[in-house]
C-alpha cells in the first residue's frame, strides 16, 4: 500500500534497505507520516520552496516536506547506510531532494546551499539527532555574519534541551543555551512529542521547537564576551557571581558593579538584559588589560 507521495510506508523501506537506528549516531526514526507532515505543516510555508535538512536518516520527515509545499530540499546525511533510501525518495519526489554525504557539524552551510543555487535566507527542518542537537544549534547561533543564512529552525531536541532554550531567569533549566538563544531568536515550543512515536523508542520525550532570528541580538554584545561570562557564570551556578566569574577575572566584583548588577546575585537570577551589560563591561576590561 503506497502513501500520499507514491512510496511505500516508511517502515517497508527500512525493512527492505535493513536499517536499524544506531544509538552511536543519535539516531530515532519516526515512522508516523501524520506526525512528520505536522512538523513540515509547522515549519511551512518555505520561502521559494527550499528546506535545510540535517540527518533525514531513512527519509521520513523529507518526504513530509515535499507533501506540505517544499519543492527543494538539501538534505545533509552522515550515515551512508540511509543513501540509497534517500535515493530512491529523490527518484519518486514532486520535486527535487538533493543528498549530501556529510557531518553536519562540520559543513560550511553558506557554501552547500549556494552549490545548489539554494537563495538565502532559507529554512531548516529537522529531527536532529540526539546526540548532536544541541551542538548544532549552538552553531547556527554563533554564526558571525547577522542575521544568518537561517530564516527559521524547526527542530525535534529532548525535551529537556527544549525546554533548556525556552527557560527564563529563575526556571529550571535556565542556562548559556538559553540566554545565547534569546539573544539572537524568538524560541518557542510548538508541541511536545511522546517517547513511543520514535523507533526505537527514546527514554525520554521529545519538543519540536521553532526559532526565528531577530534582525539584530535583542541587546548590544560582543559574541565572544557573552560566551565568556556566561560560561563562568553558570560554569558555578550555585556560588554568587563575585566567586564564580573569579575564574573570568580577578576584578569580578568591579565588573559586576560596573554592570550595574549586585555581586551576591547568582547565574540564574540574571536576565539576558544583565547578561549582556556583563559581556560590554567584560569587552571594557579586556580592551584595557592589553
Amino acid at each position: 500500500m503506497s502513501t500520499p507521495d507514491g512510496l511505500p510506508p516508511l517502515r517497508e523501506i527500512i525493512a527492505a534497505h535493513q536499517l536499524s537506528a544506531r544509538k552511536g549516531l543519535g539516531q530515532n526514526f519516526i515512522l508516523d507520516l501524520n506526525l512528520t507532515r505536522r512538523i513540515a505543516r509547522e515549519a511551512g510555508p518555505f520561502a521559494n520552496g527550499t528546506v535545510y535538512e540535517v540527518g533525514p536518516g531513512p527519509g521520513g520527515l523529507t518526504r513530509a516536506l515535499f507533501l506540505e509545499g517544499a519543492t527543494h530540499v538539501v538534505a545533509v546525511e552522515q550515515d551512508s547506510r540511509c543513501l540509497p533510501a534517500l535515493v530512491e525518495i529523490a527518484a519518486a519526489v514532486k520535486g527535487t531532494l538533493e543528498v549530501v554525504g556529510a557531518d553536519a557539524l562540520k559543513v560550511d552551510e553558506r557554501s552547500i546551499l549556494a552549490s545548489h543555487n539554494i537563495t538565502l535566507p532559507t529554512a531548516v527542518v529537522a529531527n536532529l539527532p540526539f546526540n548532536v542537537g544541541t551542538a548544532l544549534l549552538v552553531k547556527w547561533l554563533t554564526t558571525d555574519s547577522w542575521p544568518p543564512w537561517w530564516s527559521s529552525l524547526t527542530l525535534m531536541f529532548q525535551r529537556e534541551v527544549a525546554m533548556r532554550i525556552v527557560a527564563k531567569p529563575g526556571e529550571d533549566g535556565y542556562g548559556r543555551l538559553s540566554v545565547l538563544a534569546q539573544w539572537r531568536a524568538s524560541p518557542r515550543i510548538l508541541f511536545d512529542v511522546t517517547r513511543q512515536a520514535f523507533v526505537p523508542a527514546p527514554n525520554v520525550d521529545s519538543a519540536v521547537i521553532n526559532l526565528v532570528p531577530l534582525a539584530e541580538p535583542a541587546y548590544p554584545a560582543e559574541l565572544k564576551c557573552l560566551e565568556a561570562v556566561t560560561a563562568g557564570a553558570f560554569g558555578q551556578r550555585r556560588k554568587m557571581l563575585r566567586r564564580s566569574l573569579k575564574a573570568l577575572t580577578p576584578e569580578a566584583d568591579a565588573l559586576l558593579q560596573s554592570a550595574g548588577i549586585n555581586p551576591t546575585a547568582r547565574a540564574e537570577e540574571l536576565s539576558v538584559a544583565e547578561f549582556c551589560a556583563l559581556a560590554r563591561e567584560f569587552a571594557k576590561l579586556r580592551t584595557v588589560s592589553k
